[in-house]
């Protein structure tokens, strides 16, 4: 989570169906690979900035049910969420990826958008930093849809 003078790097992501909407830039971790490693290649990847961590924020686990899962079926996604700082790169989009473009959002207008429930976890993390690392649940599954 990307986040710079009330602003938020959000990734517009587009589905093979051509559905697009909001997120956070990130993936998940390769095979053998550090997660801190995960997250500096994956905002390079998608957005074309250079990246630092700078703490974890936490970490959150939920059932995405097979209705609201993009394939169909019923999994577990736990997701960890990094605070990281933008220290070089330009935007661009993602070569030959789903992530058509990266843009600094003020945090305000976030509330307006097609976004991932994602984007509401990550900021709710930044925003309270819980000493736990953990946030209630985001009332939703799936998309948030506005």
């Amino acid at each position: 989570m990307c986040i710079e003078d009330g602003r938020v790097l959000l990734a517009r992501y587009v589905s093979p169906k051509g559905e697009s909407n909001w997120t956070l830039p990130g993936g998940k971790v390769e095979q053998a690979e550090d997660p801190f490693d995960a997250v500096i290649r994956e905002v390079a990847e998608e957005t074309g900035y250079d990246a630092a961590v700078e703490r974890l924020l936490g970490v959150d686990s939920r059932v995405i049910p097979a209705a609201a899962a993009r394939l169909g079926v019923e999994h577990q996604n736990v997701g960890s969420f990094y605070r990281v700082r933008v220290i070089g790169g330009q935007s661009r989009p993602e070569p030959n990826g789903e992530t058509a473009e990266s843009v600094w959002t003020p945090i305000p207008d976030v509330a307006c958008l097609r976004r991932s429930s994602l984007v509401d976890i990550g900021l709710a993390m930044a925003q309270t930093l819980p000493a736990t690392g953990h946030v209630p649940p985001v009332p939703v599954g799936g998309l948030i849809q506005h």
